[in-house]
């Protein structure tokens, strides 16, 4: 390669793979995209259902889908010029982070964050979503569950990069219980960090909420920035 060809070639980033929850809007995204973006980090979001569906769409896509459409959106990152393949991190919120679980035991992942990541049981995973009971999900989230029990965890449990946790205060739709499920799940992650944003929801509905989700984010990723783009 001619030193002209070498000095046309992109300086190496770390790639950010958003992983939206289920029907959240996107805006809050767009945040995210360009406040990592501004820092260096080379982001893109899985189009997962969201407000912009409809209904009929929302109503027919089952867990397997979802999951095809993050691997190929993790793929499409993995061959940007740019990004060091090796280095990706997944940011997964609620569903998304469910779904970002399963995918760091299928493609190289160096750093996993799950916001209020969801579970969901094994049975029925070609059922679509909507269609799920929503009366035994939320039994089943209070139960204490191993690796074994769940594929979602047993993926957790082969991690071995970094992990950060955010879990919301004040959460009705993913309690406590699925957080220590996942928690205890990193066994052999590198690193496990929690973060709890006090007197949050679920949804982070206050804009002081998702302010203080993303300032959290960005702080835990900002000293992994320059060692990203490192093999």
């Amino acid at each position: 390669m001619s030193s002209h060809d070498a000095s046309a070639a992109p300086a190496p980033r770390p790639g950010v793979l958003l992983v939206p929850g289920w029907d959240d809007g996107r805006e809050q995204y767009r945040a995210l995209v360009r406040e990592l973006s501004s820092r260096g980090w080379i982001c893109r979001t899985v189009d997962l259902p969201n407000p912009s569906w409809s209904p009929a769409e929302r109503q027919t896509v089952t867990r397997a889908d979802n999951l095809e459409d993050l691997l190929r959106a993790y793929d499409a990152l993995a061959r940007e010029p740019a990004v060091v393949p090796d280095a990706i991190t997944l940011v997964g919120v609620s569903y998304g982070g469910y779904l970002a679980a399963f995918a760091s035991a299928m493609r190289p992942v160096r750093r996993l964050v799950l916001r209020a990541p969801a579970l969901y049981r094994d049975e029925d995973w070609t059922l679509p979503k909507e269609q799920l009971d929503k009366q035994d999900l939320s039994v089943y989230r209070l139960l204490r569950l191993r690796p074994m029990d769940n594929r979602a965890l047993a993926a957790c449990a082969a991690f071995r990069g970094e992990v950060l946790v955010i879990e919301s205060g004040h959460d009705d739709t993913v309690p406590h219980p699925v957080i220590e499920n996942y928690l205890a799940a990193f066994e052999h992650a590198q690193s496990v960090e929690v973060e709890v944003l006090e007197g949050a929801d679920h949804a982070l509905s206050h804009p002081d909420w998702q302010r203080d989700f993303l300032l959290r984010l960005v702080g835990w990723l900002a000293g992994r920035a320059s060692g990203a783009q490192k093999p």
